[in-house]
């Protein structure tokens, strides 16, 4: 058998091999003046022994792994001793024994506490060295922070010989904490002087270990050690992990996402408003397992539904979906799924027929630019009469909301693809008229970590060593996470009334070849020496930056700061039959320049690319007054 199952046995063993030697030696001169009898010291010394041990055991302090000791550990060892020793001086008193005994054993007690501390030290030198403890083989870590989470971090990095990183420094702002060390390890500072600090170091990864930064903070900081050339990680929800008491902080210790780098406040969601709004209805998503849709159908389910409708043509995805709701929620969510395209109005007729949804959000589109170039057919079918479809079956069996899934590309598009998702706007505004159903669109940028998303592929070409490809070095874009974008859909929803488009304020754009450069930096590389970049031209249809809102529009704030609504004007019923017919022919004709001619006429702001970026090129070379970011931010 394993010699460790046996492990606390075998230092009881020597506890007790300790505790005898010492006394015995102590009381050895007295023993060989014959002032004391043999047999009588074995019972002493097997006396105290048996106290010590009574409460060792009581105090489970052989239960304990002794290369992860902390002061815990050694305080339950001496009080442990102390009280195994007060027993036997009592007991010595009540039998009325000579003082002798009692004051020899007080001192033997504590030689042989002395002893064991120092076997214990011993020990975890030589799991230090020999084990790996030292940091050989593993990668050196500076930790930013010395606060509750980044020592609770350290001490558990150093515990374990066998993980990632070994602790090399602590970096912090706190005067009173720099030049000071923590478990050995120095505390130096401030942060902002990271760049002459860890030159100095053998640091080749930092952690960043302060939970309470605020976005902005957090960002600069980010970018700081973006041009120290070491890999960055986080330590995600610490607090969480340490009020639990369980659970590795080191398990949540991950690589740095695009989202730390926005540098500003997360969208809260108004959880109170959101439930009363979804608790107890029946609620459709069409488009249910795509990125938006599937985040949709999660925060839907945790709000009680009285049915959670989900509906997509992708079976596997759609699969994924159901076991993980039905993971999550089990028998507390009555979940339905149905296998349907929303081009078959004949098909969502049906199922509009049999859930009778009281709220839809329909998220079922074509999405990427280049593709819908390609095969703007496609596009129109699935977006366009998709939308309509699913919008028209929405007011024939009384839907409370309807609630469209739009995008910034929607505003002056350039593409096929946003041209598109501009008509699906307006064929909300064309059903308004006469229906009970509110129709109402939410309009929102690129959402990070969905399909297609620029940030996993700029991380699949760095981990193979690069190039990392950007379209243009000029362009912009918006971004937020895909959780933000569903909570402004919800929350939007919840106050929603018929025509209006809803906007979220983004803050600031973000220039993609700072974002590329960025993470290079943050996977421990030089930009341009490590990894190239390069530059592969704009893909069709695509524009240097997006708008959120037209210039014209009419803007106000909703009961969310973040939050914005544009009033839009009804559509008349027979203009919208009219177009909607006039492009059902250019479909049907198989003439993609047809589908073109007929999107540029029924959308006046529809542009080429060239034109658009042209001009915005023109504004920057000349020096005006605007500049590409300031183009490209909300208009109030």
């Amino acid at each position: 058998m394993h010699l460790s199952r046996f492990r606390g046995w075998i230092v009881l063993a020597a506890d007790v091999l300790l505790i005898f030697t010492c006394n015995f030696f102590l009381f050895l001169p007295a023993l060989l003046r014959s002032d004391i009898q043999l047999l009588n010291l074995v019972l002493h010394i097997g006396f105290l022994t048996l106290c010590v041990l009574v409460f060792q055991l009581s105090f489970k302090t052989y239960e304990s792994l002794w290369r992860y000791a902390e002061s815990r550990e050694y305080l339950v060892l001496l009080m442990g001793m102390s009280c195994g020793y007060g027993l036997y001086a009592v007991a010595n008193l009540a039998l009325r024994a000579s003082l002798i005994w009692i004051v020899q054993a007080l001192t033997g007690t504590a030689l042989a506490l002395l002893a064991m501390l120092f076997i214990r030290f011993l020990y975890r030198m030589y799991r230090f060295r020999v084990t790996g403890r030292s940091g050989e083989g593993r990668s050196q870590a500076a930790i930013i922070g010395a606060g509750t989470a980044a020592v609770a971090l350290l001490s558990e990095l150093q515990s374990n010989p066998l993980g990632r990183y070994a602790p090399c420094c602590l970096v912090y702002d706190s005067p009173d904490k720099i030049g000071k060390m923590i478990h050995g390890v120095p505390i130096k500072g401030p942060i902002d002087d990271l760049l002459t600090i860890l030159p100095n170091t053998p640091v080749t990864e930092i952690i960043l270990a302060i939970p309470t930064l605020t976005p902005q903070r957090r960002s600069e900081i980010l970018n700081l050690c973006a041009h120290t050339n070491c890999r960055l990680h986080i330590l995600s929800d610490p607090l969480m992990q340490l009020e639990k008491g369980r659970g590795s902080l080191a398990a949540n210790v991950r690589e740095v996402q695009i989202e730390d780098l926005l540098g500003r406040e997360a969208v809260k969601l108004d959880d109170s408003r959101v439930r009363s709004f979804v608790q107890g209805k029946t609620v459709m998503v069409t488009g249910g397992a795509g990125s938006i849709g599937a985040e949709l159908c999660r925060q839907i389910a945790g709000c009680q539904p009285r049915r959670l409708v989900v509906v997509d043509i992708a079976e596997n995805a759609v699969y994924d979906l159901q076991n993980d709701l039905l993971h999550r929620h089990g028998d507390g969510l009555k979940l339905a799924v149905e296998i349907a395209s929303v081009r078959e109005l004949e098909k969502m007729d049906q199922l509009f027929r049999k859930y009778r949804p009281e709220l839809v959000f329909h998220a079922a589109a074509h999405k990427h630019v280049p593709l819908m170039e390609q095969c703007p057919e496609e596009a129109v079918k699935n977006n366009v009469f998709g939308t309509y479809n699913t919008a028209l079956s929405a007011k024939r069996y009384g839907a409370e909301k309807f609630v469209l899934i739009s995008t910034d590309k929607a505003v002056n598009p350039t593409n096929i693809m946003g041209t598109t998702k501009y008509l699906c706007e307006q064929v909300l505004q064309g059903l308004r008229e006469g229906s009970r159903t509110e129709f109402a669109a939410v309009r929102f940028g690129n959402v990070l970590g969905s399909s297609g998303s620029v940030i996993p592929l700029f991380k699949k070409q760095i981990a193979y060593g690069g190039p990392v490809t950007i379209t243009d070095r000029r362009i912009i874009r918006y971004f937020m996470t895909i959780p933000e974008a569903v909570q402004l859909v919800l929350e939007a929803g919840s106050f929603a009334r018929s025509g209006e488009v809803y906007v979220l304020d983004m803050g600031r754009p973000v220039h993609i070849l700072e974002l590329a450069e960025n993470l290079i930096r943050l996977s421990g590389y030089t930009p341009y020496v490590d990894i190239r970049i390069e530059e592969v031209g704009l893909r069709p249809g695509e524009k240097l930056y997006e708008e959120l809102l037209t210039q014209s529009a009419d803007l106000r704030r909703t009961e969310h700061e973040k939050i914005f609504v544009e009033e839009r004007a009804p559509l008349a019923p027979t203009e919208l039959d009219r177009w909607l017919e006039s492009l059902s022919d250019a479909v049907d004709s198989g003439s993609r320049e047809r589908i073109f001619q007929e999107l540029h006429r029924l959308v006046p702001t529809f542009r080429e690319p060239d034109e658009v970026n042209e001009a915005a090129i023109r504004a920057v070379e000349q020096g005006a007054a605007v500049q590409l970011e300031e183009l490209a931010a909300v208009r109030r």
